[in-house]
């Protein structure tokens, strides 16, 4: 038995096809077939149970698979602890973060991650907060940019910052005219929120309940854009991250954002990895990183413009 077994078997684990396990392993078909049966016979169990469509694994070989993406991750752990034992700062990290922050905070903070950390690969990954978590589990990232709360024993939480929500209506709506919110002023209210999945549709829900607000019926959103845009197009109201607000990311016409007094409805952000992690030292610099975003940033007051005033008509 040898590592490129146990990665062939995690591959098929995965991608449940031998052509495909194959080409994510830059092998022909009938030398990763060769190679598992080779591993069945060492081990004397069947791992694989093939049908004419799909392959399926054994019971025996899901365990057995499970056990085996424990020991390659065990693996990339050992090579980065000896990479950064050369060079603290060099090497890659691969960084996941949910659709509704990354296009907004990464244009801020990546280049400050590169004037800190020039020798560091930073690799990416947008998904839902629960993709993230799986392959944080997986070992397939090496942490997450994640909202709080994250109920997960096994990963290490450190805070990075607080984000306050604010209101966007079209400039025709009565909460345009305000200058600040207090959270019941949404009473009676119907928000369009965004589509299952996501967390901040959890957030906004949450705000709803909070405000007596309910969510507008027949509508749900993919993105922050949508949301953005269909309030400038007059079909209701929405909450908004306030960086999602701020330049470089342009303003919708027809959209007034309002913010709110007082303790703001906001989402607390977080970056986890797993506590078992041999790069937990230099993932809390990283952190310490998006730490020292500018305080403007967060602040909605920077960028909320006041209700314009209507011209009266002689």
């Amino acid at each position: 038995m040898n590592l490129r077994d146990l990665q062939y078997l995690v591959s098929l684990a995965e991608h449940r096809h031998f052509g495909h396990a194959a080409d994510a392993c830059f092998v022909s078909q009938p030398t990763l077939s060769t190679q598992i049966k080779k591993l069945e016979d060492e081990l004397g169990v069947a791992l694989v149970e093939r049908t004419p469509r799909k392959v399926l694994l054994t019971d025996v070989g899901r365990e057995i698979a499970h056990r085996a993406r424990e020991v390659l991750n065990e693996i990339e752990q050992i090579k980065g602890i000896a990479r950064r034992t050369v060079d603290p700062e060099s090497g890659t990290v691969r960084l996941g973060i949910f659709p509704t922050l990354g296009p907004y905070l990464l244009p801020h903070v990546v280049p400050m991650v590169r004037e800190r950390f020039p020798r560091l690969e930073l690799l990416l990954v947008e998904e839902k907060t629960e993709v993230v978590l799986h392959r944080l589990r997986e070992g397939k990232l090496d942490a997450g940019i994640l909202a709080l709360p994250i109920h997960e024993d096994s990963l290490h939480t450190e805070f990075l910052f607080e984000e306050p929500f604010v209101l966007a209506v079209p400039q025709s709506h009565p909460l345009a005219k305000r200058v600040q919110l207090k959270l019941n002023d949404l009473s009676d209210q119907t928000l369009l929120l965004l589509e299952d999945g996501h967390c901040l549709r959890d957030q906004a829900l949450e705000v709803c309940h909070l405000a007596g607000a309910g969510e507008k019926s027949g509508f749900r959103a993919t993105s922050l854009e949508t949301l953005r845009q269909m309030v400038a197009a007059n079909v209701g109201i929405t909450l908004l991250p306030t960086l999602a607000v701020k330049p470089p990311v342009a303003q919708a016409p027809n959209l007034q954002l309002v913010e709110f007094g007082g303790h703001p409805p906001s989402r607390r952000i977080a970056m986890v990895w797993r506590k078992s992690s041999a790069m937990a030292g230099f993932l809390k610099q990283l952190a310490d990183v998006f730490k020292s975003l500018p305080s403007d940033l967060l602040d909605p007051h920077t960028t909320v413009a006041p209700p314009a005033k209507r011209r009266r008509i002689a």
